[in-house]
Formats: structure tokens, sequence, C-alpha cells
């Protein structure tokens, strides 16, 4: 992508995509209980980690020139549990997990659709909307989680995610946004 604007709003792709991956996924199955966002970037499957989506911008002065979106997702197979760091979500795949076998060119089929409309709205509205809509999708949302950013970690009730798209912990009673972690559940 070539957008326009400053490098927070460029970032906030990574919730266009995740919205699209959803509605994805839901699209294909028809089972929309069966699918959650995991801040900030994997889109969950029963509660195992189906997709991750990874960013990657240049530019210069302040701006981005060129946006790169990455979007993995375990059509047919997941990585072994003993691949991933220990505490993560375990990784699930579409075809264990639902029983249906999906090529990668019908699925990108569904995504590229759903992530024009995502980006449309996003366009033409701004973050607000999106917001919204990932909040309804949201993973652990109001229970205790763990975010950890380098060698820090904070655990608090994950109350919501702010209009950067920050994570916002409630720890101890004081709020908190954090702008990038891995969170653990």
């Amino acid at each position: 992508m070539k957008p326009e604007g400053a490098p927070d709003m460029a970032a906030l792709r990574s919730f266009t995509a995740a919205l699209a991956l959803h509605d994805a996924c839901v699209g294909l199955t028809g089972l929309p209980q069966a699918f959650a966002l995991k801040w900030p970037n994997d889109v969950l499957l029963n509660g195992g980690k189906l997709a991750g989506i990874l960013l990657e911008s240049s530019g210069a002065a302040g701006r981005v020139s060129h946006l790169v979106i990455g979007i993995g997702v375990n059509l047919i197979a997941a990585p072994p549990v003993e691949a991933v760091e220990p505490g993560a979500v375990p990784p699930v795949s579409l075809l264990a997990e639902t029983g249906l076998r999906v090529t990668p060119e019908t699925f990108l089929t569904h995504l590229a659709a759903a992530f024009a409309h995502w980006e449309a709205r996003f366009t033409a509205e701004g973050f607000a909307p999106l917001r919204d809509a990932w909040l309804d999708r949201a993973a652990r949302l109001g229970e205790r989680i763990r975010a950890r950013t380098g060698t820090s970690e904070r655990q608090g009730i994950f109350e919501t995610i702010d209009a950067t798209g920050a994570l916002v912990l409630n720890i101890d009673g004081r709020r908190e946004a954090i702008p990038a972690a891995e969170v653990f559940f």
C-alpha cells in the first residue's frame, strides 16, 4: 500500500487486517462465535492462534510512503505446540478445528473482499468504527492479561483499546495505555 498520513495512521491498518481476517474466517466457516481477535495482531479460533499479522513500512521525514501487510494463516496445518514460547497461545489450523479444507486462493478471495470493505470504512470514517468493531470481537476483554515489552511485564485487566490502538490495562486501579507489547493470557 501507499498510505497517506502519519506513521501512527498507517499502523492502524493492523486493525483493518484483523477485522478482514475475522470476517473472511466467519464467512468461510459460518462460525462467528469460534473466532476472536487478540491484541494487537492475532486471530484466534477456539482459543488457539490461527493467524497473525505483521506490518512493515518505509518512508522519510516522518511519513510512511510504503506499507506492507503480511498475513499468515494456518489453513491446513499448524506449528507444533513445542515450537512456540511457553505461555503463548497454542497454534491451531482451520482444517483441524473446523474440518473445512480451504485453498489459499479461496481464502485470499474472501480476505481481499473483507479488507477492501474495512479499508474503505477506515478511509471514509477514520479509526473509531474499526475500534468499535474490533472491540466487539476482542479476546479476553475485561479479563486479566499480561503484556510484555522488552524486559518489562505488566499484568492487569484488559479494559479497551484507545483511539490510537494502544492496549489499555487497569493495573491496580490505574489505567495504563501500552502502544506495543506481546500479550499472554
